[in-house]
């Protein structure tokens, strides 16, 4: 009984970190995007977008890392469950905390700009046209993107930020000085932004855009944020999840599979049990080592 209490408590736990982590990465990164459009460009730009976004992650993982490993992505999650570094019943824990996560955030942005948003928009909340505030919370495609683009472009971008993550963590690879973890996938992210966000916006997470865009569908924008641009909005979900899985067998095949030295870092579980929470948990150490991210 003592056994499953402390089981449950520790997922709890887990739940709250993915929760709280994905919030400051929405309300950073939809944040920056709000204040640049209700401001029509004198208040930000592009770059300020992409820093938003980036420390919004960056800081997002500081705040869950040491508890949850700091995924706040359900293709970071997914891609952890495929090399054996999440438990697979633990991975619809993971996405629903960072969905409601993704889906609060968003609701906080709203909330923080609503004077702003109804100057700007005139109380007409919508999608397309020259007030369009849709795109703040959820990504929409370029003119020029095929659904073809898309997919790969999530696929590619994704795929990138997880090989890239692996590589900062794996304890026999250079990877990064222990709590530096998260800065160094801030610029992860931050590269991916200045060089893959013409298409789409690199969403490159299924929660940090479903998750907002259920949220403007249900306060004022309507199914509108669904079928906008051929129903554009699963290309955001299905597309991470498969580069994720790339990224993550990419890089056990290539680098991870062919280690030869023993692991100096702290990244494997114990050998023997410390205490009944540490070994359901698969080690806390493991966990914030892996940093799971974006």
């Amino acid at each position: 009984m003592k056994h499953h209490c402390a089981i449950k408590h520790s997922v709890f736990k887990e739940f709250l970190a993915e929760f709280l982590g994905t919030f400051v990465l929405v309300l950073f990164g939809c944040g920056s995007v709000a204040q640049t459009v209700l401001s029509r460009n004198t208040l930000g730009e592009p770059l300020t977008v992409h820093i938003g976004f980036s420390t919004g992650l960056m800081m997002g993982v500081y705040v869950s890392g040491g508890v949850s490993g700091g995924h706040l992505n359900p293709a970071v999650s997914l891609a952890m469950v495929i090399l054996g570094k999440l438990k697979i019943w633990k991975f619809p824990i993971y996405v629903t905390a960072q969905m409601l996560g993704a889906f609060v955030g968003a609701a906080a942005v709203f909330g923080l700009y609503y004077d702003a948003f109804m100057e700007f928009t005139s109380g007409i909340l919508s999608v397309t046209g020259i007030n369009a505030t849709g795109h703040i919370f959820a990504s929409y495609p370029g003119r020029h993107l095929t659904v073809l683009g898309g997919f790969v472009d999530q696929v590619v971008g994704t795929g990138m930020l997880v090989l890239c993550i692996l590589a900062i963590v794996d304890g026999r690879n250079i990877g990064a000085p222990r709590g530096v973890e998260p800065l160094a996938v801030g610029l992860i992210l931050l590269g991916i932004s200045v060089s893959m966000g013409l298409n789409c916006g690199y969403p490159l997470n299924p929660a940090r855009d479903l998750g907002p865009r259920l949220f403007t569908a249900v306060a004022g924008w309507g199914m509108e944020v669904f079928s906008t641009a051929d129903y554009w909005w699963w290309i955001p979900v299905a597309g991470p999840l498969v580069g994720g899985v790339v990224g993550a067998v990419i890089y056990f095949l290539l680098i991870e599979l062919h280690h030869t030295k023993p692991i100096d870092k702290p990244l494997e579980e114990p050998e023997e049990e410390e205490d009944e929470e540490e070994d359901e948990d698969s080690s806390l150490k493991d966990k914030y080592e892996m940093i799971n991210m974006s």
